[in-house]
């Protein structure tokens, strides 16, 4: 149950629609990014939030816009995570970078535990479709603060898809 202070809390995430991104194929050309690091434990984010608050400073200070609040995580080992976040214009004093090729996206939802169990299911129907795919990248659609509020903590699969 909500209450009125719920509904007046401010939220910092855009509110998610899995509609979107759920089952989809996506067409990416050239699509701009922004490239940062993140320190992880065992796969568990240390500096997320102050990552991310650099980001979100970089772009305002650059008077951007985030597209879609498209936020890609690339787990590289069990001690980094790369963070790409998607923009519309290159970003001095970042890396900026381009994603270019075809994409499948999965949503999921529940709790961050269940991470393991999202990854073999996107990969059987990955399997299922006949997808060869390499690249893999999560996408956290809102921080736990906002889920909260939301009453839905979405996650997003993607992966690159190999011709």
């Amino acid at each position: 149950m909500k209450t009125k202070s719920d509904e007046t809390e401010p939220t910092c995430c855009p509110e998610f629609d899995p509609n979107l991104w759920d089952d989809k194929l996506i067409e990416w050309k050239n699509t701009k990014f922004i490239r940062d690091k993140v320190c992880t434990f065992f796969y568990m984010p240390l500096n997320f939030g102050k990552t991310m608050k650099r980001l979100d400073k970089l772009t305002s200070e650059a008077g951007l816009s985030l597209q879609d609040g498209l936020c890609l995580s690339d787990h590289t080992s069990k001690w980094n995570m790369d963070i790409y976040l998607a923009v519309d214009s290159e970003i001095p004093n970042t890396e900026n970078v381009m994603l270019t090729g075809n994409y499948y996206s999965k949503v999921y939802e529940g709790a961050f535990q269940n991470t393991g169990k999202w990854m073999k299911d996107f990969e059987d129907i990955t399997k299922e479709k006949g997808f060869k795919t390499s690249k893999l990248y999560t996408w956290y659609t809102t921080c736990p603060k906002c889920a909260k509020k939301y009453g839905k903590n979405y996650v997003v699969v993607i992966a690159k898809i190999d011709e």
